[in-house]
């Protein structure tokens, strides 16, 4: 894995905002609720089971990882480690090329 060799700041969300009414014309009260609309709809279509796919951007989906056994390191103990859903991102194409 390489580096960031430039020394910026990440975006945060008001950045995101920021630059979304920039670029779209919109004011920042609309930008916001546009991407809490955004937000909220990618999180309920992943809570229901549902991918969400933006042709060439990428592709939010749930991943589960099986109930498994595992082991405490302080004590050495077995424990079972449940069930587990976390969120993964692919991106697309057309997002990978732009930043070639």
């Amino acid at each position: 894995m390489t580096k960031n060799t430039k020394a910026t700041k990440p975006m945060n969300k008001q950045s995101l905002i920021a630059s979304m009414a920039e670029l779209s014309g919109l004011s920042k009260a609309d930008s916001t609720r546009a991407l809490e609309a955004m937000v909220q709809s990618i999180q309920k279509a992943l809570k229901d089971g549902n991918d969400v796919s933006l042709v060439g951007f990428g592709t939010f989906r749930v991943v589960k990882r099986d109930a498994r056994e595992g082991h405490n390191p302080r004590t050495g103990k077995k424990i079972k480690i449940p069930l587990t859903k976390y969120p993964k991102f692919r991106a697309g194409k057309l997002l990978k090329e732009a930043l070639a």
